[in-house]
C-alpha cells in the first residue's frame, strides 16, 4: 500500500493535450474525469490504491512529455476510439491492456545489468493476473514494449545479442495467431507523446499477418 501523492500537471505539456488532461491530478475525482472508466472493471483498477499510485507516477521525459502515466493512458485510449471497424470486445481488451501496461513503472528495477523479470510489462501482468484469465490480453501487456526492442536488436547488434528473447521471432512465436490486436496496441501506444515512429514503420514493413491500420498523422 502506498501513501498517495499529490502531483498537478506540469507546465511543459504539449500543445497536444486537451484541456481536460490539464486538469489538476491532486483532485480526489481527477483520474475519474481524465480516464472515464467504461465498466466496473476499469473503475475498480483506477481506485485501487498501488494502481492509483502507478498511474500518478512519471515526469516529462524524451517519449514521453506527458508526465504522469495517467496522462498517456488518456492519449492511448483517444487512439483506440480512431481504431476503424474495430468490435467491441476487442476494443475492451485493448482500453484494459492500456490501463495497465505502464502502471508499474514506478516499480520497475533500472539497475544494470537489467532484470528482465523486474520490468514494468512483467509487474503489470502478475498485477492483472489476479483480476482476468485471457492470456493474450496478459501476453500484450508483458510483451507490449517487446516491438520497440525488437526494432532495437536491428540497430545494435549487442542489444540482441546479450538479449535473444527480445527478437522478433521469438516475439511472433509468443504472440502467434493474435498478433493483429498486438500490432493495434503497439500503434496506439507509439503514437502518443513525441514518441519516435520507427519502430512502428519497421514493424509494418518487415512482419507479414498484419493488417496496417490508419489511425492518426503523427
Amino acid at each position: 500500500m502506498f501513501a498517495l501523492p499529490t502531483f498537478d500537471r506540469p507546465t511543459a505539456a504539449t500543445e497536444r493535450q486537451t484541456t481536460r488532461m490539464k486538469r489538476p491530478l491532486s483532485h480526489p475525482q481527477a483520474l475519474e474525469a481524465l480516464l472515464r472508466p467504461e465498466t466496473a472493471l476499469e473503475k475498480l483498477l483506477i481506485n485501487t490504491p498501488e494502481f492509483h499510485h502507478g498511474l500518478l507516477w512519471g515526469e516529462p521525459r524524451f517519449g514521453h512529455p506527458e508526465g504522469k502515466v495517467a496522462y498517456h493512458i488518456r492519449e492511448v485510449f483517444e487512439n483506440i476510439d480512431r481504431i476503424p471497424e474495430i468490435s467491441r470486445f476487442d476494443r475492451g481488451r485493448l482500453r484494459l491492456i492500456a490501463l495497465i501496461h505502464d502502471t508499474f513503472k514506478f516499480a520497475e528495477d533500472r539497475s544494470r545489468p537489467r532484470d528482465w523479470s523486474k520490468h514494468h510489462g512483467i509487474l503489470a501482468r502478475q498485477f492483472f493476473e489476479h483480476f482476468t484469465d485471457d492470456q493474450l490480453m496478459l501476453d500484450i501487456i508483458e510483451t507490449h514494449d517487446d516491438a520497440y526492442y525488437a526494432w532495437l536488436g536491428t540497430r545494435h547488434e549487442q542489444f540482441m545479442l546479450e538479449n535473444s528473447h527480445k527478437s522478433i521471432d521469438y516475439l511472433l512465436d509468443r504472440i502467434g495467431p493474435d498478433l493483429q490486436l498486438y500490432y493495434l496496441f503497439f500503434k496506439c501506444d507509439t503514437q502518443t507523446g513525441d514518441k519516435t515512429q520507427a519502430p512502428l514503420h519497421w514493424f509494418e514493413t518487415n512482419v507479414t499477418g498484419i493488417e496496417v491500420v490508419r489511425i492518426r498523422e503523427v
